[in-house]
């Protein structure tokens, strides 16, 4: 396409896993569903204005590896025609979702599914207009009582088309952990993502698409659960059988006034990219991992037994230090950018970035192409606990490292997403 109007193709398709299978998300013994509470998706959006073309698929996962994740953007890639790095995956981080590296045959399903959506996505695109806009919600608390760091906003992007004015698509920035169902739920589940999801399309007619935001430390307000979930363990938590649906009219009741302020105009910047960065962490001395095992058992039940033997192999071999390769990828539509990387970050990142852009419609967000473990501030790392040293002990095998990215990362990452991003 030649000229300069923006086109967009959307599709969905159903990743609903056929039996029970092994989940990821809680660290329990049993991670065997045992039924299907609501089904998951996958959406894909493709977007090109002239010889830019893009591609944002929203999955309902907590995050592939960044190995698997690459695999699907690279075949997305080769229905759509575009190199690897103009495709974003966003995870919705959902706790109630299989895990894929458990199970080949069904990442391989889901892969197909995606690729298929795409290549109908790519197969159906109209010219549209769009507009963003910000509105202020309160389905997140902070995991740490004391600490008021939040992300507020719901970033909105309307979509219609540029002819009849018709609404094809919203898409929203959320930022809250999807994980209102807790370790007691054993049924597969999308999780409050897939319940806002139903409640808007009901309200505004048009498919709605999510992603996450900063929301490694920040909690959900609301929770169904018959046990006392470590990050729901204070009076500000609601404890709810509708708590799914409570979030979900709480997302609306925000959106909806805003929602029908804007109006979606020409949009003449379209662009997807991204930029590499290098981090590294420690390998910790074996008495200090030993510490640190005795408290995630002492505090969170987690049995680090195997995570022991990891750190103990790699100082044999005299690794007192290992690398991660960070992707940080940009997609500005407009005046809107939604950015990311597979880490798990903390809010805080995302207020930083957007304060020192000076600009409140940069989104930055982690389960972007993957997930990779928690990513804390300098301050979080100070404080340990779960998301910062414990979480370690179970997801490593997930992460190509044993230990959490060294203090000063949070700032050396911040300065380069800004660094990286243009004064336009």
């Amino acid at each position: 396409m030649k000229n300069k109007t923006l086109v967009l193709g959307f599709a969905e398709t159903d990743i609903t896993p056929s039996g029970s299978i092994e989940t990821v998300g809680f660290g329990r013994e049993d991670q065997m569903s045992r039924g299907i509470l609501h089904p998951l998706s996958a959406q894909v959006a493709v977007w090109q204005l002239g010889e830019e073309r893009c591609c944002v698929a929203a999955i309902d996962h907590i995050g592939f590896s960044k190995q698997h994740a690459n695999i699907l953007r690279s075949e997305i890639g080769k229905v759509l025609c575009i190199p690897r790095e103009k495709i974003m995956l966003c995870f919705s981080h959902c706790h109630s979702a299989p895990n894929e590296s458990a199970s080949p045959e069904y990442y391989s399903f889901l892969c197909d599914r995606v690729k298929n959506a795409a290549a109908r996505a790519l197969n159906c695109r109209i010219p549209v207009n769009a507009a963003w806009g910000n509105t202020f919600t309160d389905i997140g608390l902070n995991r740490r009582k004391g600490c008021a760091a939040l992300d507020r906003r719901i970033g909105i992007l309307k979509i219609c088309d540029s002819g009849s004015g018709e609404l094809k698509l919203l898409l929203l920035r959320l930022t809250a952990h999807n994980n209102v169902l807790k370790a007691d739920n054993y049924l597969i589940s999308p999780d409050y993502f897939g319940t806002v999801r139903d409640t808007l399309h009901k309200e505004f007619g048009c498919p709605v698409m999510l992603t996450q935001g900063a929301a490694g430390n920040v909690a959900p307000r609301y929770f169904k659960s018959a046990i006392n979930p470590p990050d729901a363990a204070d009076e500000r938590f609601v404890r709810s059988d509708t708590a799914l649906e409570d979030m979900a009219k709480t997302v609306l009741c925000d959106v909806k006034p805003v929602v029908a302020t804007l109006r979606p105009q020409k949009i003449e910047r379209l662009s997807m990219y991204s930029r590499q960065i290098t981090l590294t962490a420690e390998v910790p001395p074996y008495s200090r991992a030993m510490k640190i095992a005795n408290e995630a058992r002492q505090y969170c039940g987690i049995d680090g037994t195997d995570w022991l033997k990891q750190v103990q192999c790699l100082l044999q071999d005299d690794i007192h230090q290992q690398a991660e390769d960070v992707e940080v990828q940009y997609f500005f539509l407009g005046d809107g950018c939604l950015c990311g990387i597979a880490n798990e970050v903390m809010v805080e990142f995302a207020l930083r970035v957007s304060e020192l852009l000076r600009d409140n419609f940069f989104y930055f967000g982690g389960y972007t192409n993957g997930c990779t473990g928690y990513f804390p501030t300098e301050e979080e790392f100070d404080k340990g606990g779960y998301e910062v040293y414990w979480s370690m002990l179970i997801y490593y095998v997930y992460h190509d490292r044993v230990f959490p990215l060294r203090r000063n990362s949070a700032s050396e990452l911040i300065r380069f997403v800004a660094e990286n991003t243009p004064n336009v």
